[in-house]
């Protein structure tokens, strides 16, 4: 069995094809129209020709005396036959007043009635069209012969002229046309073939060398594509108008259904994220950019898109980092027992060394103050944080963070205005969050403040009724004005905003604040920065009941 392929035509091919199918169906018509002009004009100029014969004729005196004679044939017919050698007319035929055919350059048409285009012509009026004479069409001009004896035939209809010119068929004016016909059509081809050849260049360039099915698998390949991956993908033209978005993209960005061709502005995306998708930094690359946007931590990378030096636009990729800021932050609190445990074993051993050398010199009453001493530092410490933080979750945070704080010299004091019950564990567990992330970056910031000011942080925790409000001040440089009002939308970190990382921190505070109905926000005071963040009571009950 032989298996037959057949090849598909190519994109020029198509156009050769389809451009020839034009040029011919519009020559045909052409053709047409040309031949009906020819009719048109033809029957327009011979008319007037035979008309005028036929006045000719009829205004002959030698016709209007012997017409109405008793035998007009021998005088009249000579003078028909010698019109008709003169004109080249098809027919010349004269008939008395009665209606009878007295003499005709066709000799059978003598003595039989002759037919008339128009029964005026009887009443002396002249009348030109095309007839059926003989079994053959004819151009015919019909005109009266009226007599101009003042005393017998005055005005008296003495009989008609009928001259007339046969008819062309389509064929004859077919055939008479055929070699101009011929040189448009061969000229039309000719053009047309160089035109779509040319045509099929232009579009061969523009579509890279691509066939339509090459194409058409492009765009369902990229469809696929688009759509089978996880992480959303939005392209803007130079002019920040959207030309492509998958589904992620436009759920992770809030988007209409029908968004490809607007712009961001028309969007309404403004502030970081359009920042970001339109490259306002002025670099052609912008990487793990990390935005707040519906409640959602994204992280972005954008890359400028170039050929042949020519800026097409950018494409963003998209990550939803909401639930892994979270794993992150659960991380984060094994890594802090961690950090506490390896903080208080190297407190202990410093603490054993101490008395073990006291123990060699036998200053045993120094060690036994010096063990006091250290007993009622624990105590006065643990006695600070349960007597105003009840709950345990909370106050195991905050025991861990002074312990880490401690070890890099900065001082973690309990404000005396704190007052913190016992939390539902799921807003004890947010809280938790909020304080720690606040914490971490006061810690970082006092760290690595390079002044001789005393570096310390407090923490002032107060609830109410309706909310809880967590205060974290410290003795650091404060956060750049410019920076104050984005440095939550922007994700920085304290630590960030000196070295220039971003991180989801900061940002991860504000998304906990608003899931539960608060707010979080960041000034200056006189001795460092102030953050201050409020979350709803009510609200967090209202989540749990449901």
């Amino acid at each position: 069995m032989v298996a037959v392929t057949s090849r598909r035509r190519t994109l020029a091919g198509q156009l050769l094809v389809l451009q020839l199918a034009i040029i011919v169906v519009v020559l045909v018509a052409v053709a047409a129209v040309s031949l009906a002009q020819s009719a048109a004009t033809f029957n327009r100029v011979e008319g007037r020709r035979v008309a005028a014969l036929g006045e000719q004729l009829a205004g002959s005196p030698l016709l209007r005396d012997q017409l109405d004679q008793p035998a007009p044939a021998e005088a009249i017919a000579p003078l028909v036959q010698n019109i008709f050698n003169q004109s080249g007319v098809t027919s010349v035929t004269v008939a008395d007043a009665r209606g009878r055919v007295v003499a005709s350059t066709n000799p059978t048409l003598v003595g039989s009635p002759v037919r008339l285009g128009d029964p005026a012509v009887a009443r002396g009026r002249s009348w030109s069209g095309e007839l059926e004479v003989d079994g053959s069409r004819e151009l015919v001009a019909q005109v009266p012969v009226l007599g101009d004896d003042p005393g017998t035939t005055l005005g008296r209809n003495l009989g008609v002229v009928v001259v007339g010119e046969a008819s062309r068929t389509w064929s004859q004016r077919l055939v008479g046309a055929s070699s101009y016909l011929l040189t448009y059509l061969g000229i039309a081809c000719g053009l047309g073939v160089v035109g779509s050849w040319l045509l099929a260049r232009r579009i061969k360039r523009q579509t890279l060398g691509l066939e339509p099915r090459e194409i058409a698998g492009l765009a369902e390949h990229r469809e696929a594509l688009l759509h089978g991956i996880a992480e959303g993908v939005i392209a803007l033209d130079p002019q920040h108008r959207v030309t492509l978005v998958n589904a992620v993209g436009r759920r992770l960005l809030d988007l209409p259904e029908h968004c490809l061709g607007r712009s961001l502005a028309e969007l309404r995306i403004n502030g970081r994220l359009r920042d970001v998708l339109a490259g306002a930094g002025g670099g052609p690359e912008a990487r793990d950019q990390v935005v707040v946007r519906g409640g959602r931590v994204l992280v972005m990378n954008r890359m400028t898109v170039r050929k042949d030096g020519r800026r097409l636009g950018s494409v963003t990729t998209l990550r939803d980092r909401t639930e892994l800021a979270r794993l992150e932050q659960e991380i984060g609190g094994f890594r802090s027992t961690t950090e506490l445990l390896r903080a208080q074993t190297h407190e202990f051993a410093n603490q054993l060394h101490t008395i073990s050398g006291l123990i060699q010199i036998g200053e045993h009453d120094e060690v036994v103050r010096y063990v006091d001493a250290l007993s009622r530092h624990r105590a006065s410490l643990d006695l600070t944080v349960t007597s105003r933080i009840h709950d345990t979750a909370v106050a195991a945070l905050v025991m861990a963070k002074s312990a880490v704080a401690a070890e890099r010299r900065v001082q973690l004091r309990i404000s005396e205005r704190t007052g913190l019950d016992r939390l539902p564990p799921e807003l004890a567990a947010d809280v938790a969050t909020v304080l720690g992330n606040l914490v971490d970056n006061a810690v970082e910031a006092v760290a690595g403040d390079s002044s001789d000011r005393p570096a310390w942080v407090e923490v002032e925790l107060r609830q109410d009724a309706s909310s809880v409000e967590i205060v974290v001040r410290d003795s650091g440089p404060g956060v750049a004005p410019e920076l104050a009002q984005e440095v939550f939308t922007h994700g920085f970190t304290t630590k960030a905003a000196h070295s220039g990382e971003r991180g989801i921190g900061l940002a991860l505070t504000r998304l906990v604040c608003h899931r539960r109905g608060g707010e979080v926000a960041v000034t200056n005071t006189d001795e460092g920065a102030m953050f201050t963040a409020r979350m709803s009571v009510l609200a967090s009950m209202m989540e749990e009941a449901r």
